[in-house]
């Protein structure tokens, strides 16, 4: 099946200004679905959830239709997934609900890999209680994490692992999976961003051995907010600090004050849209067909339609950013004086450079004059950038997204040819 990247574009009116954008992992551009899902629920009668009033009933309606469509896009349970302001404050929720369980001589994993917000919080919510930290390097070489270099890290006291399912820096997909087993034999927690691996391949959760899952709607089409999943389960052991007339149920324990509708209604109608990528075919939203019935509430169900609806998709989506990822690469690595970091054999489609003799920031505001969107930072990815030997300034950095097309790759490959 041929990746109509032409009808996807169509739905983005932000590509209509011109430029081309391989900002993604920093944000993607907004599809007009989305969009409208967040403008009706803002114009439309919406109160605190309920079952009495119309208003109460449509705010219910949109909790439950988007916990479904997130539940289908990561393979999750939808009673185990959490909404917030971002991934960064999810994780500084339950680190602390976490490391209530923790305690001197205690231990938790984290790697110079990731983004600062799966380091941050459980460095500091190790230090509040007395736990050990305990580090693991990536080769700044090849960009990969060795399985053995987190199994070298793990004892009997360990407690907790947190690793990124894709570095938003360099891109590189550590072995999930293989780190999962690792971790639950050790009987420890597996804690995985999955911030910018989402938007690039789909995500079964429980399958590649994830405890919990982050990951943030607008890397992938929708609106500015965090999710968490999980088993309901496991978030059944956790306590949080919250206001004595609030739910103590899951998840809702863990989503303090009233959550936003119309960010809710966007992320289903980005999941909705990224369901239609394989047939350009967004004229039938199947948010409905993934529910339980009345009778049902509460149980997880199948809910095949969608979800393979995303299967075919993210297949089709994969294969085009592979095709689109390889003539840049190809073309770029042959410039003289251009260095790439990304090297990993497993990555996304993402690509770290720097030019001899050029400030990163000097190469980003040359791109921005030629109509490219391609920034330059350690994009919060700080101890990678350091172990990269790019210190704090970090590097330029480009990625792809489901509507960059092959005249965006062109555009790009001329104008660094120009800049080198």
């Amino acid at each position: 099946m041929t990746y109509d990247v032409a009808a996807v574009r169509a739905h983005f009116p932000a590509l209509r200004e011109g430029a081309a954008h391989f900002d993604g992992p920093g944000g993607s551009q907004t599809p007009d679905i989305v969009a409208r899902a967040v403008h009706d629920t803002l114009v439309s009668a919406v109160a605190n959830r309920g079952a009495v009033t119309p208003a109460e009933r449509r705010a219910e309606e949109i909790v439950v239709e988007c916990r479904a469509a997130l539940g289908d896009l990561l393979g999750s349970d939808p009673r185990g997934i959490v909404f917030g302001r971002s991934a960064t404050a999810l994780t500084y929720d339950l680190s602390r609900a976490l490391a209530r369980t923790w305690g001197p001589g205690d231990e938790v994993v984290v790697t110079r890999l990731d983004h600062d917000s799966n380091i941050r919080p459980w460095v500091q919510a190790a230090g509040a209680v007395g736990a050990t930290v305990r580090w693991v390097d990536f080769d700044p070489a090849t960009g990969e994490l060795p399985v053995e270099a987190v199994a070298e890290q793990l004892s009997d006291r360990t407690r907790l692992v947190a690793t990124t399912a894709a570095s938003n820096l360099i891109g590189t997909r550590p072995p999930v999976a293989e780190i999962a087993r690792l971790v639950h034999d050790a009987g420890a927690l597996y804690w995985v961003d999955g911030v910018h691996a989402t938007a690039h391949t789909l995500v079964d959760r429980p399958g590649v051995g994830a405890d919990f899952w982050t990951c943030s709607p607008y890397k992938f089409l929708g609106p500015h907010c965090g999710v968490l999943a999980a088993d309901p389960t496991l978030l059944e052991t956790l306590t949080m600090d919250k206001l004595l007339p609030s739910s103590d149920d899951v998840p809702e324990r863990f989503e303090l004050g009233t959550l936003p509708y119309e960010l809710m209604a966007g992320t289903t109608a980005a999941v909705e849209f990224l369901a239609g990528l394989a047939t350009a075919d967004w004229s039938v939203a199947e948010g409905a067909d993934s529910q339980a019935d009345d009778e049902d509430a509460g149980r997880l169900v199948d809910r095949p339609t969608r979800r393979s609806r995303l299967v075919a998709s993210f297949a089709a989506l994969e294969e085009h950013e592979a095709r689109l990822a390889a003539r840049l690469e190809a073309a770029i690595r042959d410039l003289p004086g251009l260095r790439v970091y990304s090297n990993a054999a497993h990555r996304t489609p993402t690509l770290l450079f720097t030019i001899d003799g050029k400030d990163p920031q000097e190469v980003r505001r040359a791109l921005a004059d030629k109509g490219i969107n391609a920034p330059a930072s350690n994009f919060y990815a700080l101890e990678c950038s350091r172990s990269l030997g790019l210190g704090e300034a970090g590097a330029v950095r480009t990625g792809l997204a489901p509507y960059t097309d092959d005249e965006d790759v062109d555009r790009l490959i001329e104008a660094l040819r120009a800049i080198v």
